[in-house]
C-alpha cells in the first residue's frame, strides 16, 4: 500500500512537530508532538494550523505503530527528504529497537515542473499536505500512463 507522508518540524533539521501519512484510499494518520520553542517562521504559519492537540512521544508512537499494523507492505512517498528521516526516527522506540513494521520500502518523488498541481487546502498542515501529495501523484501516474 503506498502511503503519502508529510512532516512539519521546528525549522531546517528541527524537531518533529505533526506527522501525517496518507494512504491510497484515504484512511489517514496524523499527529502532533509538543513544540517548545518554535522558531519565528513555525509560529506564524505551522503552529495556527495544526487543528490537533499535541500527544506526548510515547502516545505518538503507539499511535504510529497501531495505524502500520494495518497494512501487510508499505511504500513510503514523500517529497522532502527530512520528512523520510523524521519517521523512520520516530520508529525507534529504544536504543536497538524499532516497532514492528509490515516490509517497507521509500520513494523520494517531487512532482515534475511540467505544469500544474493540486495546491493544499491547508499549506503548512501536515494532514493536508500529505493529502495534496496523494491526489498530485496520482494525477501524474495517470498522466504518464495516458501518454504512454
Amino acid at each position: 500500500m503506498k502511503l503519502f507522508l508529510d512532516c512539519e518540524f521546528n525549522g531546517f533539521g528541527g524537531p518533529l512537530i505533526s506527522l501525517a501519512l496518507v494512504d491510497e484510499v484515504g484512511k489517514a494518520f496524523y499527529e502532533v508532538l509538543h513544540c517548545r520553542s518554535p522558531v519565528l517562521w513555525v509560529k506564524q504559519y505551522v503552529m495556527p494550523r495544526l487543528n490537533k492537540e499535541p500527544i506526548t512521544l510515547d502516545e505518538f508512537q503507539k499511535r504510529l505503530a497501531i495505524f502500520l499494523k494495518n497494512y501487510d507492505e508499505i511504500h513510503i512517498i514523500a517529497d522532502w527528504p527530512e520528512d523520510i528521516s523524521l519517521l523512520l526516527n520516530m520508529l525507534i522506540v529504544k536504543p536497538g529497537y524499532h516497532m514492528p513494521v509490515p516490509p517497507l520500502t521509500i520513494e523520494l518523488w517531487k512532482l515534475p515542473a511540467i505544469g500544474g498541481f493540486i495546491e493544499s487546502e491547508l499549506p503548512h498542515n501536515a494532514l493536508h499536505d500529505a493529502i495534496s501529495l496523494s491526489i498530485n501523484y496520482h494525477e501524474w501516474q495517470c498522466g504518464v500512463q495516458a501518454a504512454v
